[in-house]
């Protein structure tokens, strides 16, 4: 009988410190919760609809130049019921931006309804992915193009995971693009990385991941990247050069022609920071790139040099010209909120 009593009390006393345990636990944990890496902010809605428009800087830097401000504003003008996602893994919180910084790129972004800026780390993004294995294998201090090819695998993780648009942080947006699933060509039978959409989950974006890993060349310019893209899009179909200016549709993507997002390819890249006598007016384009990587010279747009960036930066981004290239006496601000209507 004693020993029963016994038995009792001690299940009694184990069911209680369980209870009052489970309570003092987070959420969801009963006996031990380890610390998880914190998920990457997205509202479930916007995954599932694939219609994000997606920016990534895999650096640490914290201050956006006026390209990349361009860009991410553009994009909210020309989107601007979708969700523009500007991932940043410099950021080491949840908070959209603190409050009381001083760089006006991140005010005048962060005031605008649709821009979201995220902080997003690699290890937690990867996982569930092909590319998790070769992110926890590879030495970043060995890589010649680590901050290239990690921008490579993140964009590639976040069309996986949410689908939408990618644009690198040179593009300027000029008009939506109409098509859902697509490659950017950036020459015949040349596909680029640097802007690319698909839904969510989509095949030929898992295919990617796979050959990243499996064909790993960090050492090769490109080969992660553009060179991923276009063989890839070979596997499937039969490319044929580009004569008009139309689009080529394979198994469900659309390879868009060159001029859709480079009438100036990038030999040329200097014509944007050139004042031309006619402006052109990129009738068969959506976006520009603005081959940022090629800018060793470290051009930008100028107030009143009336080169071409300058006037994109006037028409797509007239918040960033106003409060950036102008300066302060040309902020385009009212209160705390950038003036969305101006163009």
């Amino acid at each position: 009988m004693l020993k029963e009593i016994k038995f009792v009390l001690w299940f009694f006393f184990v069911f209680v410190f369980s209870v009052v345990y489970k309570l003092s636990r987070p959420s969801g944990c009963i006996f031990s919760c380890e610390p998880t890496p914190e998920p990457l902010p997205m509202q479930e809605e916007d995954l599932s609809q694939s219609r994000s428009i997606i920016f990534v800087e895999t650096t640490d830097r914290l201050e956006p130049p006026p390209l990349v401000s361009c860009s991410v504003e553009s994009a909210a003008r020309i989107y601007p019921d979708r969700p523009i996602r500007f991932f940043m893994k410099g950021l080491k919180n949840n908070t959209k931006w603190d409050s009381n910084s001083t760089s006006a790129a991140f005010s005048l972004l962060s005031a605008m309804e649709n821009v979201f800026i995220r902080p997003f780390q690699m290890e937690t993004l990867f996982e569930e992915t092909p590319l998790l294995p070769w992110y926890r294998k590879v030495n970043p201090a060995k890589e010649r193009y680590w901050v290239h090819v990690s921008s490579d695998a993140s964009r590639l993780a976040l069309i996986w995971k949410y689908g939408g648009i990618y644009l690198d942080t040179d593009v300027i947006s000029i008009r939506p693009i109409p098509v859902t699933n697509f490659l950017a060509a950036e020459a015949s039978q040349v596909s680029s990385n640097g802007i690319f959409g698909f839904p969510r989950h989509h095949g030929f974006i898992w295919g990617c991941m796979e050959d990243f890993v499996r064909n790993y060349k960090g050492h090769i310019w490109g080969y992660q990247g553009p060179s991923l893209m276009t063989r890839n899009l070979k596997a499937l179909c039969n490319l044929t050069n580009f004569h008009k200016v139309e689009d080529i549709s394979c198994q469900n993507i659309s390879f868009l022609h060159p001029q859709r997002f480079y009438p100036i390819p990038y030999p040329a890249w200097r014509r944007y920071y050139d004042v031309w006598k006619k402006r052109p007016d990129f009738n068969d384009s959506y976006a520009l790139h603005l081959w940022n990587y090629m800018n060793s010279e470290r051009k930008t747009a100028v107030a009143g040099s009336n080169t071409l960036a300058e006037n994109l930066y006037k028409t797509y981004c007239p918040t960033t010209y106003k409060t950036l290239i102008q300066g302060p006496e040309g902020s385009g601000f009212i209160g705390n909120k950038p003036i969305l209507g101006a163009n």
